[in-house]
C-alpha cells in the first residue's frame, strides 16, 4: 500500500506561482515506478499534468510545458510540482498519484484556484 498526502494548494492570481507537495508513506519512492499529478476541473475529464519515474524521467501535459516543473526529494519521500505563470484555466483539483507494480494509488486532492 502507498498513502499519498497532497499540500500546497490555494488561491493565486493569474501569472502567479504555487508549489504542490505530495508526501508518500508505506513505500520508499525509490520503489514506486512513477509518481505524478493529474488535475480535474469542474465538468471536465481528469488530465495528466506531469509525471516522474523512479529514474527521474519526466513527462508533461501539453498545456503546462515550460511553466510547470515536477521534481522529487528521495530523502523526504516527496514529489513536488512547481507551477509558474498560472492561468485561470489551471483552476482544478490536483491529484497526486503513484504507480506501484500493477496498482495505482491516489491522494485526496488539493484545490488550486487561479483568479483575480
Amino acid at each position: 500500500q502507498v498513502q499519498l498526502v497532497e499540500s500546497g494548494g490555494g488561491l493565486v492570481q493569474p501569472g502567479g506561482s504555487l508549489r504542490l507537495s505530495c508526501a508518500a508513506s508505506g513505500r520508499s519512492i525509490f520503489s514506486i515506478n512513477v509518481m505524478g499529478w493529474y488535475r480535474q476541473a469542474p465538468g471536465k475529464q481528469r488530465e495528466l499534468v506531469a509525471r516522474i519515474s523512479n529514474i527521474g524521467r519526466t513527462r508533461y501535459g501539453d498545456s503546462v510545458k515550460g511553466r510547470f516543473t515536477i521534481s522529487r526529494d528521495n530523502a523526504k519521500n516527496t514529489v513536488f510540482l512547481q507551477m509558474n505563470s498560472l492561468k485561470p484555466e489551471g483552476t482544478a483539483v490536483y491529484y497526486c498519484y503513484a504507480e506501484f507494480l500493477d496498482l495505482v494509488f491516489w491522494g485526496q486532492g488539493t484545490q488550486v484556484t487561479v483568479s483575480s
